[in-house]
């Protein structure tokens, strides 16, 4: 199964923070999984981090790092991805949560998240 993290679950997977709940950390670990990163991910990172959000708590460096190690695929943003936001109803204001369900439904991918804004987007998108 392809998933798709959102900024938020793909952090807690690399910090082994307890806010990821079993069942996501099961599907992440699951060797059925391709678990992929977004380039919109790795954008957000940088930005909120270098604004000094304390719900960044890596630079998008360290994050590189740690998604590499880790075995993640890395999802760039193509125009057919920018061009589906433009289709997306107006659950979610958040250009980088709206890229990432573009990006999710376009491929197809599981988006894995924890916004439950986000989850009305699709009953492919999963809540944790």
């Amino acid at each position: 199964m392809n998933l798709l993290l959102d900024t938020h679950v793909a952090l807690w997977a690399i910090t082994d923070s307890p806010k990821l709940s079993k069942k996501a950390r099961e599907m992440i670990e699951s060797p059925k999984s391709t678990v992929w990163i977004s380039a919109a991910t790795v954008w957000e990172i940088a930005i909120k981090h270098s604004l000094g959000r304390g719900d960044m708590p890596v630079s998008s460096q360290d994050a590189l790092r740690y998604f590499r190690e880790s075995g993640y695929r890395f999802l760039p943003i193509e125009p057919e991805h920018a061009a589906a936001v433009e289709d997306l109803q107006p659950h979610h204001n958040d250009p980088f949560d709206r890229i990432l369900v573009a990006q999710a439904l376009v491929e197809p991918m599981r988006l894995i998240t924890h916004d439950p804004m986000v989850v009305r987007y699709s009953d492919t998108i999963i809540e944790i």
